[in-house]
């Protein structure tokens, strides 16, 4: 789901540049990372709006010799984790000097998804490799590979709240239920088409799935039936998100939109809240994803401009365009505490950046 290798980027468009590469370290050393092409002869800089304990306005995270699909916070906030064509998971700090502290391998193809566990201590990817796997980050270790899907695996998430479960999304059209302590999957669900994103309401009783029909849909988990279907996009949906207050959903599609659904149980039939323009996929087709901020005032997309585009939920008004990238912006985050925006790209870099008020 993805084109052409690019070159390495600059950064968010900032002169107050920090740059950071790939460490030889493993996770028990932790060892430290030389500043290197620092603005200002390598000299840490005051972020220019002072609200993060970033030490430049934006910093590039460089280490992945392939496109970066994936990147996430952790839920303590204190590290990030990325996932690439390279087969490769890389862990860094979020704070400090944002070092590269651990490299997680095994996949044997690209890593498309991640997703920490609630307490941090987990991290779960989905692989084109057909697997999804557990990685212990006290040890470096994987601990468990769960097969059962027969073609790539585009997108999982993990369960809001209860006993940790894991759902998935495969170009097998199936959408698969996980127990993490199990190499086998819980269950099944067939559809008729590859399935390209996926996300469980806070519930864990519902799950949302958009693929290449361009429809969502939502399921009862446990009757397997689709509850319901939300229409409106017209082209395949890349990206699903559940608002934090577990009553709209975000969705993003290769039809250039970012739409807001409302999924409270009794909505009017016309569930559609909002579309947010602005952000184009581009030409490569990528599975962009799209984000919340902490507090849902804010959504965030990719593009294939190589930009991430931030819009106020309540208006739709486009709040801020951050340039930066030489490629596609494959995944956006905003931090848990809404001060820090992430963006990992096809041009192999991150850039982990103060989000502007």
């Amino acid at each position: 789901m993805s084109g052409e290798k690019r070159a390495a980027s600059e950064s968010f468009g900032s002169t107050q540049l920090v740059k950071r590469q790939r460490s030889e370290s493993n996770l028990n050393n932790g060892g430290a990372l030389t500043r290197t092409n620092g603005a200002g002869g390598g000299a840490l800089i005051q972020g220019a709006y002072g609200s993060t304990a970033l030490p430049a306005s934006v910093i590039e995270l460089a280490g992945h010799s392939g496109e970066v699909f994936a990147a996430r916070f952790s839920p303590d906030g204190a590290s990030i984790a990325s996932g690439s064509m390279d087969r490769n998971i890389l862990l860094w700090r979020t704070t400090g000097d944002s070092a590269n502290y651990g490299v997680l391998s095994g996949h044997k193809s690209a890593v498309l998804d991640l997703h920490w566990s609630r307490d941090s201590q987990v991290i779960y990817s989905a692989s084109a490799d057909m697997t999804i796997a557990s990685w212990d980050l006290a040890t470096a270790q994987r601990i468990r590979k769960h097969v059962g899907h027969e073609e790539v695996v585009n997108c999982i998430d993990v369960s809001k709240r209860g006993e940790e479960f894991l759902v998935s999304g495969s170009d097998d059209g199936s959408i698969g239920t996980w127990d993490p302590r199990q190499k086998a999957a819980l269950d099944h669900i067939q559809t008729d088409y590859p399935i390209t994103a996926v996300c469980l309401a806070e519930a864990g009783n519902e799950v949302y799935s958009g693929g290449i029909d361009n429809d969502i849909k939502v399921w009862d988990l446990r009757m397997k039936k689709v509850s319901y279907e939300l229409q409106g996009h017209a082209d395949t949906i890349t990206s699903l998100a559940v608002s934090p207050d577990s009553q709209t959903l975000l969705s993003y599609s290769h039809d250039n939109t970012v739409r807001t659904w409302d999924v409270r149980p009794f909505a009017p039939a016309n569930r559609q809240v909002r579309v947010f323009d602005g952000a184009q996929v581009g030409l490569e087709k990528n599975l962009i994803r799209a984000c919340w901020d902490p507090e849902g005032r804010q959504v965030a997309a990719g593009g294939g401009d190589g930009t991430v585009t931030v819009w106020e939920n309540q208006s739709g008004k486009m709040l801020h365009k951050l340039p930066g990238h030489k490629g596609t912006v494959n995944d956006v985050r905003i931090s848990s505490e809404g001060s820090m925006v992430l963006s990992a790209s096809t041009d192999r870099m991150m850039l982990l950046g103060e989000l502007p008020r």
